[in-house]
Parts: C-alpha cells; sequence; structure tokens
C-alpha cells in the first residue's frame, strides 16, 4: 500500500448541502420556509432586539462622562537597563519586543531606573520619566506639539 492508493471508506465522507443551487431537495425556498425576514438574506434581528420595545441599553440613564482617551504602548525605565544601544526609538523597541502593536504611540514611564545616558524617542513621556533620563545624563525626544502659530501659517 503507497499513499497515492489511501481512499477514505465508502460512505465516511459526506458531501456538503449546497442549498439554492436547482432542483433536488434544497432549491427554489433553500429551507428557509416562504417569504418574512428570516428568509431573506442577511436579514435577522440584532443581538438587543426585545420584540419591538426599546432596548434595555437604551432606557437605563446614562450618567457621568466617557474619556475616549489614547491608549499608549507603554515602555518603563526598568526594561531599558540591559539595552547596550545609545539611541532608542519606536524601532528599536518593536526589535527589542518592548512594543508590539503598530498602530499605538509609545509613551515611557518613570517605573525603574536609568543608569547611564540614553537618547529615547518616544510620543509621550512622564514627567518624572524625563527628569530621570536626564539625571542620568541623557534626553527623552518628543515629536513637536502642533501650536496656533503653526496653524495659522499653512492657512
Amino acid at each position: 500500500m503507497k499513499l497515492h492508493d489511501l481512499k477514505p471508506t465508502p460512505g465516511s465522507r459526506k458531501d456538503r448541502k449546497r442549498v439554492g443551487r436547482g432542483p433536488g431537495g434544497t432549491d427554489k425556498t433553500a429551507g428557509r420556509g416562504h417569504k418574512g425576514q428570516k428568509s431573506r438574506s442577511g436579514a435577522g434581528k440584532g443581538q438587543f432586539f426585545e420584540g419591538g420595545r426599546s432596548r434595555l441599553i437604551a432606557r437605563l440613564p446614562k450618567r457621568g462622562f466617557n474619556n475616549v482617551g489614547t491608549t499608549y504602548e507603554i515602555v518603563k525605565l526598568s526594561q531599558l537597563d540591559g539595552i547596550e544601544a545609545d539611541t532608542l526609538d519606536r524601532t528599536a523597541f518593536e526589535v527589542l519586543g518592548l512594543v508590539r502593536r503598530r498602530g499605538r504611540p509609545v509613551k515611557l514611564l518613570a517605573s525603574g531606573e536609568v543608569t547611564r545616558a540614553l537618547t529615547i524617542h518616544v510620543d509621550a513621556a512622564s514627567q518624572a520619566a524625563i527628569q530621570a533620563v536626564e539625571a542620568a545624563g541623557g534626553k527623552v525626544i518628543l515629536p513637536e506639539a502642533q501650536t496656533s502659530t503653526d496653524d495659522a501659517k499653512a492657512e
């Protein structure tokens, strides 16, 4: 017996049901019955549909403030301790495995200590992290913020 001789046992494999493909049992209505919302393609009720009344989530009072803020990729000073590079930026963090999600900005936090001078390019940093890096002789480079005078020049 060879690999190309292998075949499944007769009757062990069954063809899938191809509905709506001409006469032969499951043609015409394709097992959906006649007319109505549930017979249409893409139709159906939403997950929170409650028979036509207002959904529970819509009936509950809305309170407070929902802050949809920026979610950062966090890099801590303690993670930079064993790294030999003098200049660190997003690509270096990705290579080292400190940053995973590409769409998120990188923020440096002051958890841990820096023992040598580093130049770090990040999108945001805490004041304590900036002070700790500068105390060790390094610097944190942040992107320049747009000011109102820059906006006026563009117009």
